[in-house]
């Protein structure tokens, strides 16, 4: 199962299709060929019966497995995605808005400018009440909002992670699993039976229904937020004012999100419609609640696909136990509101990624895996608060309830701090992990993409899947250190920067005295990495040169 579970009787034409999916005639292995616009057929080596056992196993084929596995994959790792679809049948897509932040993780897999060719960037998001967010004052190279469809960024998520190596086996649904102090063992039923899979690691990306959750016995404490939600993919006869509109009444909200090619997504919740998810939507329905909502249904037609969900906030406790992890909807889910749920699910794969890599390859100690947990926590109890907050304002239908979203909308319109705020900390900009006590101010805060000295974009050199480290211009490393690339500021600062794979700031120093650097930078590669480099690497970086001391926060691009 992906990332949103998938409704009975819906469709999604949109999705790629894929073909032979079972056996090459030469070799009888599993092809996992693929075909669709932008995408050639690929064919991944192993994925046969007699394929090595894999290092990791990731279940559910969604945004956030896709990411992960490709990432993996790309370290040079063995990686067998399950997905419990068969692969005929398309992903539920209902994420419609692609952040900056994660913008600028995918840019660090190459893949954000694609992305962003075929999207619609937004300038400005209205949210109910009137207010309106301004996403072109943030510091990233994506100042925007993309509205793109999810089974666009499944499409290339999925074309990397094949031609990277990753081995794809639809149709397979994990019936349990059993840990040790060696490894994960799952037992999956395939169209062959049910037979035994054995993996170092296992990490549940299998929705809101997780399978590996209940195979963990976790609670998935919280609640329903909204019912009856109606999707719908339509078009339209008369093009709003802009390409995302929204609006609330005392009777209905409404979302109409526009694809930049004719098709547009419609999210309604009608008050005095509240069916069971089981209860088929229509088309008359959708615009019933768009014109109560809205004021109008735009003359929409030709309904390509039409769903009716309900959504709920919980979050899982726990997203490590032992050698098994949770990540995206299976360890939280929320509102569609501000759209973040896609956008959280695959921050938690981009800070997971490197962090397995890094143990796997023996880089790093397993005590770097609990980090996962303690980072990406209490972002996800973050988000739930806000898009609650947001979807709690859009359904206030009392006159008090209805001045105080006025309100809350006249704040954020007139104070601008306020609404910057909102925005990078709805973009994903703003989100950044808890340093320890005593460590400099820039400790876990998000990197920007720096301009180096050698002209290089700092997220176009994460690609290569390393820390990097950014020293003053002059100052050397010492011996070579293959845990770091070493790069320069392109202008005068003095402060040294350490960047994890994930584009987080793993380490900054502002001593003047080599001495003093070199034993802190030491000490944090020490905790971020486990141990020391190869042998002839092993001199302290004592190489690095005094300069004028001056603290300096690394600026936007």
């Amino acid at each position: 199962m992906s990332d949103t579970h998938r409704e009975p009787g819906t469709t999604d034409p949109s999705s790629v299709t894929r073909t032979d999916p079972d056996t090459d005639p030469d070799t009888g292995q599993d092809t996992g060929a693929v075909t669709g616009p932008g995408i050639s057929p690929v064919r991944p080596p192993g994925g046969g019966a007699d394929a090595p056992a894999p290092d990791v196993l990731v279940v559910g084929a969604g945004p956030t497995g896709l990411l992960l596995a490709g990432d993996l994959a790309e370290a040079g790792l063995r990686v067998t995605l399950l997905e419990r679809r068969a692969d005929t049948i398309s992903n539920l897509t209902r994420a419609l808005v692609v952040h900056a932040r994660t913008l600028e993780q995918l840019d660090a897999r190459g893949l954000a400018d694609e992305l962003v060719a075929g999207g619609h960037p937004l300038t400005g998001l209205r949210l109910f009440g009137g207010a309106t967010l301004d996403p072109t004052a943030l510091p990233s190279r994506f100042p925007f909002v993309l509205v793109t469809p999810q089974f666009e960024v499944e499409r290339l998520l999925e074309r990397r992670a094949r031609r990277a190596g990753v081995t794809f086996r639809y149709d397979s649904e994990v019936l349990g699993l059993e840990q040790d102090a060696g490894g994960v063992t799952a037992r999956v039923r395939d169209p062959r039976g049910v037979r035994s899979t054995r993996a170092a690691y296992l990490v549940g990306t299998d929705g809101v229904r997780s399978t590996i959750r209940e195979a963990l016995g976790l609670p998935f404490p919280g609640r329903s937020a909204i019912r009856s939600l109606v999707l719908a993919d339509v078009r339209l006869a008369q093009e709003p004012d802009s390409p995302f509109t929204v609006n609330a009444t005392s009777d209905a909200l409404a979302l109409i999100g526009s694809f930049g090619d004719g098709w547009y997504r419609v999210i309604g919740w009608n008050r005095h419609r509240q069916a069971d998810d089981s209860v088929p939507a229509d088309l008359d329905e959708v615009r019933t609640v768009t014109r109560l909502a809205l004021g109008s249904d735009y003359g929409m037609h030709d309904a390509r696909w039409i769903s009716r969900f309900h959504s709920d906030e919980r979050q899982v406790p726990d997203y490590r136990v032992g050698r098994v992890f949770l990540a995206g909807d299976a360890a939280h889910v929320h509102s569609p509101a501000g759209g973040q749920g896609m956008n959280t699910g695959l921050q938690d794969a981009a800070n997971l990624g490197w962090k397995l890599a890094a143990v796997l390859r023996g880089r790093a100690p397993d005590s770097l895996l609990d980090s996962y947990h303690a980072e990406r926590h209490p972002v996800g109890k973050q988000v739930l608060r806000s898009s609650g907050a947001i979807v709690r304002l859009a359904l206030l239908h009392t006159p008090p309830g209805r001045a105080a979203r006025a309100l809350v909308a006249q704040l954020l319109n007139r104070l601008r701090p306020l609404s910057r705020r909102a925005m990078l900390n709805l973009s994903g900009i703003g989100i950044h992990y808890a340093a320890p006590p005593g460590a400099h101010p820039l400790t876990g805060r998000r990197a920007p993409d720096l301009r180096l000295a050698d002209g290089r974009r700092l997220h176009a050199l994460l690609r290569q899947g390393r820390f990097v480290l950014i020293t003053p211009a002059g100052e050397t490393t010492g011996q070579p250190d293959d845990r770091f690339l070493h790069t320069s500021w392109e202008g005068a600062r003095r402060t040294a920067l350490l960047v994890r794979p994930d584009g987080y700031i793993a380490w900054a120093d502002d001593s003047a005295a080599p001495a003093e650097r070199a034993s802190a930078l030491r000490d944090a590669l020490s905790h971020w990495t486990g141990g020391v480099p190869a042998p002839e690497a092993t001199q302290a970086p004592g190489g690095l040169t005094a300069g004028a001391h001056a603290v300096d926060t690394p600026a936007g691009p």
